[in-house]
């Protein structure tokens, strides 16, 4: 019994200060980027963050890294752009079929919408065969990897990341 009295003090202590915890959020610089949200058009995906993520997945599953190919970024960056300026997610054999045409062989891509984090994005594609199987392709070398902020859009971020070898 003599241990109850100070440990209802400090619990009602800490009730006390709850009040003043309430309504704050973290300031979105003190997030890792692949948790900063893209829905509001001032925070720009971080493409090292996502070449690790999805590069650390893949040593995990037995592939080889990816390195960030300025070609496939480009691509990517236009595709996500007109995904979103379209309001819905691309075919992704045509955009396979772009990167072919670039001269890259075993094109594949992620084509999304509706993640709000890098987080989610991976998460998502984590947990999609379809999605999965292009994060792992086993030939994939090099990567391309954008976003496209659509305000006025359901979905409001718009995906596209390319792997090829």
């Amino acid at each position: 019994m003599l241990g109850r009295p100070p440990l209802l003090a400090a619990a009602l202590a800490l009730v006390a200060l709850l009040p003043g915890c309430a309504g704050r959020t973290a300031p979105t610089d003190a997030l890792p980027s692949l948790y900063l949200p893209l829905t509001t058009g001032a925070t720009n995906l971080d493409t090292v963050a996502a070449r690790d993520m999805i590069s650390a997945y893949r040593h995990n599953n037995g592939a080889a890294p990816l390195a960030v190919d300025p070609e496939l970024q480009r691509l990517a960056e236009t595709e996500a752009a007109a995904m979103a300026a379209a309001d819905r997610p691309s075919n992704s054999r045509t955009v396979r079929s772009a990167i072919t045409r670039l001269g890259y062989d075993g094109a594949e891509a992620n084509l999304s919408a509706g993640y709000h984090t890098l987080a989610e994005a991976f998460s998502g594609w984590r947990e999609s065969a379809p999605h999965r199987a292009v994060m792992l392709a086993p030939e994939a070398t090099r990567m391309g990897i954008a976003t496209a902020y659509a305000p006025g859009s359901k979905y409001k971020v718009y995906w596209a990341l390319l792997v090829a070898k």
